[in-house]
């Protein structure tokens, strides 16, 4: 085992004092580690989902996008991204798509021995969608346990894509459930709570009675501090894995090795899509932006950009080019994709839209409007800075000035109307997609929809794609919504977003540590999808 995670966390502060005098230096010795145990793993990942404000709990979005560890869910995605059994072991959709019959598994029980049965699959589902949680349960209309062992839902929209839903939240206890759930869960998963030091740490053991493989880690300690510091406390030989700033790829340490895992997680910025017209949400915020709003604007960025420059400079090669947002889904389009970087091209285009240098400042303005704007990003996410930063100054070649802008997330909320933000969205459920783009999924009290994006054929797309139950025509129209050769909301249609890249994860990680195959990351990383693969060698 590694030393003590009480010496861990006292010795955050000295750990501080040596990651800022040592950890920058690529030329720095290096140093060993310390493994005396098997059994047992300690890990620094803030990407995990981080420290869950509201505790481990489902229902407001604990699991979501990630291997929840202490609860089941009724189905996983293998490290391909199929489909998999979990609790469930099988389910029919009823013709008009509107009903759906799912069988669980007779031989799980809670951590406290109860059995978990349908009707706290039912409770789980018609809690989380009452709670409004991070998923969109908004087209479950109610979930009913027919029996013990079968579960029925009722859907108020044909959505094909429900099925993601049942994959990504954890089924709790009835029984055991209060506004205090998520302090001490209770789940069916492979690890069972043990307890949370808040600020600190979340420490898990492996369930004895767990239906599926049993863990090879006994004990999971995951540990919270920031990258730079847990990045120092592997240094220190006292975690056995820590996510590291892409920027530290290149650092070497004794008895550690450096795993850069492949994403579906994308960077872009928004862009308003209405001009600003005095219009403003119900909450007052400003809507409409009079420069993105201009598609020559957002179609000279989209093909004057160098996203390859982005990604050697801001990532420190730590991502993929990305475009539409989905290039690597099955339903991303390749004929999408294009070449970048061309100045020439993105300053005809601004030119043949009348965007003229009329004061030899290197602006270019149409109109008496100068093609400016801030782009807002969170300081917290260092690759969006660095991201919006480098943008800005690829964007200066063609004339347009980008001024680059941290700030929280609840000043984000008051300006994402009408003010360009770097945001990350990544995920194996082209929902997501359909949130993005479909005109009637804007909702001012959420990120559906922010740009206010209106394309009648792409709605059509949109729809046909996630009502058809057929895998191959609901891809073939994902892709058309996206560039049918006329018109889509990717950058060789209406050019919605200026898609950058999708990120690396990057983990420090000891050399003895088998992961098995990890599975493709999605926005957030899901370190542990994988967790019942992982051993020491």
């Amino acid at each position: 085992m590694k030393r003590s995670l009480s010496l861990l966390l006292m010795g955050i502060l000295i750990i501080g004092a040596v990651m800022i005098s040592g950890c920058t230096d690529n030329n720095a010795g290096e140093t060993d580690t310390e493994v005396t145990g098997a059994d047992e793993l300690t890990a620094a990942v803030g990407t995990h989902g981080g420290e869950p404000a509201a505790g481990f709990n489902p229902i407001t979005g604990w699991g979501y996008n990630h291997e929840p560890l202490i609860q089941s869910t009724l189905f996983k995605k293998d490290s391909n991204a199929d489909l998999i059994n979990d609790l469930a072991t099988g389910y029919t959709v009823s013709e008009d798509g509107l009903v759906w019959t799912v069988k669980i598994r007779d031989n799980v029980k809670f951590h406290d021995g109860v059995p978990l049965t349908a009707k706290d699959v039912a409770f789980t589902f018609n809690t989380a969608a009452g709670a409004a949680g991070d998923v969109d349960l908004s087209m479950l209309e109610k979930a009913t346990a027919i029996n013990e062992d079968t579960v029925e839902f009722k859907l108020n929209d044909n959505q094909a894509t429900f099925i993601h839903k049942l994959s990504v939240i954890g089924i709790v206890p009835e029984h055991a459930y209060s506004e205090a759930y998520g302090q001490n869960p209770i789940g069916s998963g492979p690890y069972e709570f043990v307890q949370w030091d808040k600020g600190q740490q979340v420490i898990l053991k492996a369930n004895p009675d767990y239906y599926g493989q049993q863990p090879y880690f006994k004990k999971l300690t995951i540990v919270y501090m920031e990258a730079d510091t847990a990045f120092a406390a592997a240094k220190s030989g006292q975690i056995d894995l820590a996510e590291i700033p892409s920027s530290y790829v290149d650092q070497k340490v004794k008895g550690m090795k450096v795993v850069s895992l492949d994403s579906v997680d994308a960077r872009g910025i928004s862009f308003p899509m209405q001009p600003n017209t005095g219009k403003k949400t119900k909450d007052g915020y400003v809507i409409g932006n009079n420069v993105t709003s201009d598609v020559a604007i957002r179609k000279a960025l989209n093909i004057g950009i160098d996203r390859q420059a982005l990604i050697d400079g801001a990532l420190n090669g730590q991502g993929q080019e990305e475009f539409t947002g989905v290039d690597k889904a099955p339903w991303g389009n390749k004929e999408a994709i294009f070449k970048d970087g061309d100045l020439d091209e993105a300053k005809k285009i601004l030119k043949d839209a009348g965007w003229v240098d009329t004061d030899g400042d290197g602006i270019v303005e149409k109109d008496g409007q100068k093609a400016e704007f801030t782009v807002l990003y969170t300081p917290s996410a260092q690759e969006r800075q660095a991201l919006a930063v480098s943008v800005s100054e690829e964007a200066k070649k063609i004339g347009i000035n980008i001024k680059p802008e941290g700030a929280s997330w609840d000043k984000i909320d008051t300006l994402a109307h009408s003010t360009p933000v770097v945001f990350g969205y990544g995920s194996l459920d082209p929902t997501d997609m359909y949130l993005k783009y479909y005109s009637k999924s804007y909702n001012p009290g959420s990120y559906n929809n922010i740009i206010m994006y209106n394309n009648s054929v792409v709605d059509q797309y949109l729809r046909k794609a996630i009502t058809s139950t057929d895998q191959n025509i609901a891809n073939e129209n994902w892709q058309l919504a996206a560039w049918d050769g006329e018109t889509g909301f990717s950058p060789k249609g209406d050019a919605t977003w200026l898609w950058m890249a999708t990120i690396n994860y990057v983990y420090i990680v000891d050399e003895d540590i088998d992961m098995g195959t990890p599975k493709i990351q999605p926005h957030g990383a899901d370190i542990f999808g994988n967790i019942l693969e992982w051993k020491r060698m």
